[in-house]
């Protein structure tokens, strides 16, 4: 962790105490897996779907630095203004190439709540599956991200290489 700003240390931090808190809560010990933010933002996530799956509440703080994360990860991947991804209310961000939009709603918009944002960066659930439940609102003729999604593999194959938290490449 030498190489993380402290910015990117106290983003660890409070992701690394809000996953050991949502574990607490599963009845779980504390996270105990690699340091680097890609592996405690995969673990998180993890904790998240598992807390929804038993019916029990997501913790907040998790939810909210798992959704950031992973919308810093996206835009980092598919850089660009073309497409608007809303995940109310921990954040947006524009990412994909293409005509970019500088006033109003843009003309192609991804909307959708935190674990089903979650659930697909995973892999848990399709796109497919999302739109055809509307767990997802997408409107615009690029508003499509199965080519983008899951952001990575499952974790034993390949973790998340990249995620805001202030990690390098």
């Amino acid at each position: 962790m030498a190489s993380l700003s402290p910015a990117a240390r106290r983003r660890l931090a409070a992701l690394r105490s809000a996953l050991d808190e949502q574990l607490a809560a599963l009845g779980e010990p504390p996270y105990a897996g690699p340091g680097h933010p890609a592996a405690a933002l995969t673990a998180c996530v993890q904790a998240l779907l598992r807390a929804q799956r038993r019916g029990l509440a997501p913790h907040r703080p998790a939810v909210k630095a798992a959704v950031r994360a992973t919308l810093t990860e996206l835009a980092s991947r598919y850089p660009g203004q073309a497409v608007e991804v809303r995940v109310p209310p921990y954040g947006a961000v524009q990412c994909f190439p293409g005509p970019r939009h500088t006033r109003g709603t843009p003309p192609n918009v991804v909307e959708t709540d935190p674990l089903t944002w979650l659930a697909l960066v995973t892999g848990d659930l399709t796109w497919a599956d999302a739109v055809s439940s509307h767990r997802v609102s997408a409107s615009g003729a690029r508003a499509d991200l199965s080519p983008a999604l899951p952001l990575w593999s499952p974790p034993h194959e390949a973790p998340l290489h990249g995620t805001g938290t202030g990690d390098s490449r």
